[in-house]
């Protein structure tokens, strides 16, 4: 009878072990597959492409190029604004905080204020408004004044980001940052695609400052104005927190897409990009929108989708 029963639970054992081992590569599989149409996308692009994929209700995670460098362009104010909002709950600064602006003040680019009136007051969280929805440089360099580019550097490394690295102010010298040979090679900041996702599933989670504060910033980034890529042919109705960056030879796109099966936060950056032109055409837009669509598909297999142009 022994010898019956521990027969038993070997087979139970092993039937446990080969059920598991069954059920196991289904999610595999399933990010196999995803970075197979992934892979096809990227073929052949006229520049150097990094993707990463985070599913946030289970964790699963693709990573192609992942782990490399690429130049954040304006991407990087999202990590400026976590940094901001550290501030905030450290009670080191106020949301309500005026700030003036002056001639001095305004630089070019992307934004807002570079028209306004020397004299104008707005507060703190008008300048993290204008620096997240319309990616407003002026708005971005008033804050770093306030915050100092290594505080934003020391709250990357406290969330395990120690690539992400802002380098200067908007339009700034190289020598004005305290890493000028990294300035000179990525610009205005640095990261990774796989950096990015893991930033935005803090904001998720809940965990990047604060619940309070991490909601706030998705909401700003729901905000954002750019549908020329990430967003471009997706169901208008989706939410997506995202943000973007565009020089001349690199484009960016992240975010989380909250789609009807998850929320996925999923990035794509690119560098060393052929085709410079800001055409609403451009390759890397085109790019970055085919991605959005195939992980959006890949998830909600069933969900309807805008027809192509």
């Amino acid at each position: 009878m022994r010898v019956i029963i521990a027969l038993l639970l070997v087979g139970w054992c092993l039937g446990a072990s080969a059920t598991e081992a069954w059920a196991a590569p289904a999610s595999v599989a399933d990010t196999v597959g995803l970075r197979r149409k992934l892979e096809g996308a990227l073929a052949g692009y006229p520049g150097v492409a990094g993707v990463s994929v985070r599913e946030l209700r289970t964790g699963e995670a693709l990573s192609i190029r992942g782990g490399e460098p690429f130049p954040s362009a304006s991407l990087i104010k999202v990590s400026v604004l976590v940094a901001l909002l550290e501030e905030v709950e450290r009670g080191r600064m106020r949301l309500d905080e005026p700030l003036a602006l002056i001639a001095r003040d305004r630089v070019g680019g992307s934004g807002v204020l570079k028209h306004m009136d020397s004299g104008l007051r707005l507060t703190i969280r008008d300048a993290a408004w204008l620096m997240t929805v319309v990616s407003d440089n002026t708005a971005t360099n008033l804050l770093l004044d306030k915050l100092g580019v290594t505080t934003v550097w020391e709250k990357m490394d406290s969330l395990g980001l120690p690539r992400t690295r802002v380098h200067r102010k908007v339009f700034y010298p190289h020598a004005s940052s305290p890493r000028p040979d990294s300035s000179a090679r990525y610009g205005l900041g640095v990261t990774t695609p796989d950096e990015t996702t893991r930033l935005f599933q803090l904001l998720h989670q809940g965990g990047a400052v604060s619940p309070a504060l991490d909601s706030l910033a998705l909401v700003m980034l729901r905000a954002n104005q750019d549908a020329t890529k990430l967003v471009r042919w997706l169901p208008e109705d989706l939410r997506i927190a995202h943000k973007s960056g565009d020089v001349d030879r690199a484009r960016n796109d992240c975010g989380i897409l909250y789609t009807p099966a998850a929320p996925v936060a999923l990035c794509v950056m690119t560098r060393e990009n052929r085709d410079t032109r800001y055409a609403v055409d451009n390759p890397a837009h085109l790019l970055i929108a085919r991605i959005g669509r195939l992980v959006y598909q890949h998830y909600n297999p069933s969900a309807p989708l805008p027809p192509l142009p």
